[in-house]
This record gives C-alpha cells, structure tokens and sequence, in this order.
C-alpha cells in the first residue's frame, strides 16, 4: 500500500514524469510543443482585433475595429484550449484529433472571414474599406502550425 509520503507532494506525478523520461517523452509526445504553441496562438488571436473598419473614420474620427470575441473568435478561443490540452495527452489518435479538428475549424473561419473582408471591398468599390487585423492573421498561422503538427504526428509517430 501507498502512503501519501510515497507520493510526495504533487501526488506521485514526478515520479511518472521520471518513469516517462525514461522512454524519452514522459507525458508528452513528438507533436507537445507544436500544439502547445499553436493553442497559445489562438487563445491570445481570440482577444486582438479581427478586422479593423477605416471608412468609419471619417464619421467618428477613429477607426474602429472587431476584436475575435466579438464574433467567430470566441470559437478560436475554445478550440485553442482544446488544442492546448492536446499537447499533455500522450495518446496519438487523440492527440492527433486535438490538433487537426482545431485547426481545420480555425482554418475555415480564417479563410471565411477573409473572403467576407474581399467581398466586402469588392461590392463597396472601395479596397481598404476593410483590413485584416492581427488577430486574424495569428489565428490562421495558428491553424498552420496545428495542421503541420497534425499531418507530422501522423506520419511519423511510431505506434507503442
């Protein structure tokens, strides 16, 4: 029987982070640091401006912008914690799932919201009448980066 001692203070989790280095990963896998990174970037994509509005400017005096959370970056926001959790689940089929459904639905979004600001400008007349933010733009190199982690999960983890 194990005593709380034996555990230590974290619950016994050092001593399965050592038992893990031992075959090389411990908790997490070849795609960790990728997902990690990627769900980062679409948490923080979720709060910076999506689009920003310039022909406002000449009615209020400053130009107004959309933050993610202001439309589909709440999405953002969730599927990136999702994609963020997947970097600790050493198990390949889901963690494969936690990289690539995030990034194709965050890629979707992306290019949809890109083609609303194109067709925006395009049926307005006037180019510019729209710009894509920072957000927006890290949101889709989010996706990149969970996409590329996935295909190369896929590839090349060996089955355990």
């Amino acid at each position: 029987m194990t005593t709380t001692a034996d555990k230590g203070i974290y619950g016994g989790i050092t001593a399965r982070l050592k038992a893990g280095s031992a075959t090389g990963w411990g908790v997490f896998h070849p795609g960790s640091k990728a997902m990690i990174l990627g769900g980062l970037m679409l948490i923080v994509s979720a709060f910076l401006p999506w689009v920003y509005l310039p022909f406002l400017e000449q009615v209020t005096g400053e130009v107004y912008a959309l933050r993610g959370t202001d439309g589909p970056g709440v999405i953002t926001l969730a599927v990136g914690f999702l994609a963020f959790a997947g970097g600790f689940v050493p198990r390949r089929r889901l963690a494969i799932a936690h990289a690539a459904i995030p990034g194709l639905l965050v890629a979707g979004i992306v290019l949809l919201q890109t083609w609303n600001i194109l067709a925006f400008s395009a049926s307005a007349g006037a180019w510019g009448g729209l710009l894509p933010g920072m957000g927006l733009v890290l949101a889709g190199g989010g996706a990149v980066v969970l996409l590329k982690s996935s295909w190369t999960m896929y590839r090349t983890w060996l089955p355990a």
